[in-house]
């Protein structure tokens, strides 16, 4: 039988599965990532590694488990922590698990863009600092949302339950992406390219993958595009804003607000400039973050990981 090296702990009882199956299992015990050293020594004695986007599985980790190693089976959509190319050299299968996060993900994604939409933690942090004095016609004003236009950057399964919620405010829904979307036309949706997206949106929402073509993909000159009172919101990955232009930006009044669940660096240290500015609210990378999710994450990584231990071909394979 084979062993398997979990990198976090989740919820549910898919590790269950491993175990039923005659595997050893070995689950990372600390809220943080194993380090590197943890990775490589694992990856030399595990024909299988269980992981999550916060792990860098690189050349290194690879190489150590080059003859042993399996499969990187992948608790999540994105999997750009991964080698790719090296696990390929290498005859390592490399897995993902798409179409389980997307709703959760676009809720988190609304819920940003009405937290920094309507000034929500700004207001918060207002009345438990003692300032509220009393109602006033021009506090705290924010985005219409009924009838403003969204622009969405990358159409994918996550965008598009995105867009979804945008129809119940009667939003102008805008968007981009890398191949057609007849859904999305036929939902009423405009297929617009980038910078007229930017310019003419009231709330911008990220949900393309992190390449080499959309690392900072919002950077200086683009972000200049926006209206100065948009409302920016990304639960993609931190890559694909600048993140020196976006302070630039907002130190210069850009933005009614900024919501982000994903940041460059992540995490943020704690006294990082964009925690200076009121207008910002970030969230921990949570776009997943309820029970049933986090459960069909690692249980889609245990059916791919069994399957290629079986000497089947993976459910999910990149």
């Amino acid at each position: 039988m084979s062993h398997l090296f979990v990198t976090r702990e989740w919820p549910g009882q898919a590790f269950d599965r491993l175990l039923e199956a005659g595997h050893t299992v070995t689950i990372w015990p600390e809220e943080e990532a194993p380090p590197q050293e943890v990775l490589i020594e694992e990856a030399a004695r595990s024909e299988a590694l269980i992981t999550t986007v916060e792990e860098p599985i690189n050349r290194a980790v690879l190489e150590a488990g080059a003859g042993m190693l399996k499969i990187i089976a992948q608790a999540g959509a994105g999997y750009d922590n991964v080698d790719i190319d090296t696990a390929r050299e290498l005859g390592i299968a490399v897995t993902n698990a798409p179409g389980v996060l997307a709703e959760a993900t676009a809720d988190l994604a609304f819920a940003l863009a009405l937290a920094a939409g309507r000034r929500i933690v700004e207001a918060d942090a207002y009345v438990r600092k003692g300032f509220w004095a009393g109602w006033h016609p021009s506090g705290f004003l924010g985005l219409d949302f009924n009838g403003a236009t969204v622009g969405i950057v990358g159409m994918g399964e996550i965008g598009s339950a995105f867009a979804r919620r945008c129809e119940g405010f009667g939003m102008q829904v805008l968007y981009t992406t890398r191949s057609p979307k007849p859904d999305a036309e036929a939902r009423g949706y405009t297929p617009t390219d980038l910078d007229t997206l930017l310019s003419t949106s009231d709330l911008v929402s990220l949900h393309c993958p992190l390449t080499e073509e959309t690392q900072g993909l919002l950077n200086r000159r683009t972000l200049a595009l926006m209206k100065s009172d948009a409302v920016l919101v990304n639960t993609a990955r931190g890559g694909v804003i600048d993140t020196a232009a976006l302070i630039e930006a907002l130190d210069a009044g850009q933005f009614l607000g900024v919501g982000l669940d994903v940041t460059d660096p992540e995490p943020l240290p704690a006294k990082h400039p964009l925690l200076t500015h009121r207008r910002v609210t970030v969230s921990p990378h949570i776009g997943s973050a309820n029970a049933p999710t986090r459960a069909k994450l690692a249980d889609l990584a245990v059916s791919n990981a069994l399957a290629v231990l079986a000497g089947a071909e993976p459910l999910n394979r990149v």
